[in-house]
């Protein structure tokens, strides 16, 4: 951790703490600098702190590292308009990759985010015992889900606003596929791990070349879930190779001769990144095509999706992003679109135009009864299967979702 970040985290440590007899701490602005979120975080860890002082399991241990480190190095990371990180959430859920005890969870939570914590009991410090304990103890609603990101894993929502991958991806055997996965269903990534300017002898520069260090069984902090050990080149090509658009970028710790395995060679990168992958928030059903490039879906004539509600009571809108290429619409010359919500039909509507388009229709109030709708949509006409493509290919969409 860098001076700044210490000096940070002992400024926060001498704010008075409220005693039972005095006034209660003022309560956090109605958009909050992540200053400010920082500390909240120091008033909630005292909280959790008391509660798991209090369970005193006799069958686990509580996560012995602090997971609040990642969150102190947020102050110098973010800048702008992003320093403002609830308004980067929305009104999205919150997944956090790797949730340990899962006090990150929880103060996301107390702060008002729908949250989604995974992690795997197998790799899970105390087989997920501890995150399941407090949420008990603190009467939370997070969702807890055991997930095998090694694995060919699915998440429990289609869309997310932001996504915390903290000190998680140098314990994942395939970080390509976990990131290129993650870019499809979450807005924004915030990522902190390990990396290393040269090999373990110090002969060998790594620092200006995208690769990647894969370390010996407990070659490194005696833990055998440590794996890949990125460069800054080949994390920045990794990011860039996955769907990720890095908006804010540090470094610290070691920033002078970083290795892969020595405690005094530890140097951190913290960044912010933007998926670049188009998002369907949505649970993609009958014609569609597989993704290109990572970021572009053709659709057939007829295409459905199932996409979740909010609650009940509260109206919704029907969103579809698409693109018209130009030779398209030079061989169809115009192509109306029609929709039906839970069997409900919404209003066509006819575009001869090429270039970007969108069909935004209100849905109805009967078609709003379950949780989760069941859209058709429908072209009245599409591009045929030919020699040189053997698809059926109707429109390019970009985003499918509820407002």
């Amino acid at each position: 951790m860098s001076q700044a970040l210490e000096r940070l985290k002992r400024a926060l440590s001498r704010r008075p703490r409220p005693s039972d007899d005095a006034a209660p701490p003022t309560p956090l602005s109605a958009r909050p600098d992540i200053y400010e979120v920082i500390q909240e975080a120091m008033e909630f860890q005292t909280a959790v702190d008391a509660v798991k002082a209090r369970l005193q399991p006799a069958d686990f241990g509580w996560y012995p590292y602090d997971s609040w480190t990642n969150i102190f190095p947020l102050d110098e990371l973010l800048t702008g308009e992003r320093r403002f990180l609830l308004d980067l959430i929305g009104e999205d859920p919150v997944l956090d990759v790797g949730c340990a005890d899962g006090v990150l969870s929880f103060f996301l939570e107390s702060l008002g985010c729908k949250v989604d914590a995974i992690d795997y009991p197998s790799t899970n410090y105390n087989a997920m015992r501890g995150v399941k304990a407090l949420k008990a103890a603190l009467t939370s609603a997070v969702g807890i889900y055991e997930v095998d990101v090694d694995a060919q894993f699915s998440l429990p929502h289609n869309q997310y606003g932001l996504v915390f991958l903290l000190g998680v991806l140098y314990h994942l055997k395939n970080p390509f596929y976990v990131l290129e996965a993650l870019s499809r269903h979450a807005r924004y990534c915030l990522l902190s791990t390990r990396v290393a300017r040269f090999t373990p002898d110090k002969r060998t520069k790594l620092h200006t070349a995208p690769v990647a260090y894969l370390l010996a069984d407990r070659e490194a902090n005696n833990d055998p879930t440590n794996y890949w050990i990125f460069s800054e080149a080949g994390l920045r090509r990794l990011l860039e190779r996955t769907g990720w658009e890095v908006l804010d970028y540090r470094t610290a710790g070691n920033t002078t001769d970083s290795d892969p395995v020595s405690g005094e060679g530890d140097e951190r990168v913290f960044c912010l990144a933007k998926s670049l992958c188009p998002k369907v928030a949505a649970k993609l059903l009958q014609g569609w095509h597989a993704l290109e490039q990572n970021s572009w879906r053709w659709t057939e004539r007829e295409f459905s999706a199932a996409i979740e509600l909010p609650a009940a009571g509260r109206p919704a809108t029907l969103r579809l992003e698409f693109l018209l290429p130009p030779p398209l619409l030079a061989r169809l010359h115009s192509i109306t679109l029609s929709a039906k919500v839970n069997g409900v039909a919404l209003l066509s509507e006819t575009y001869n135009t090429p270039g970007a388009q969108v069909y935004v229709r209100r849905i109805p109030p009967p078609a709003l009864t379950p949780s989760e709708a069941h859209v058709d949509f429908q072209l009245d006409k599409a591009l045929p299967v030919e020699e040189s493509d053997r698809r059926e290919r109707g429109v390019v969409v970009s985003y499918l979702g509820v407002e």
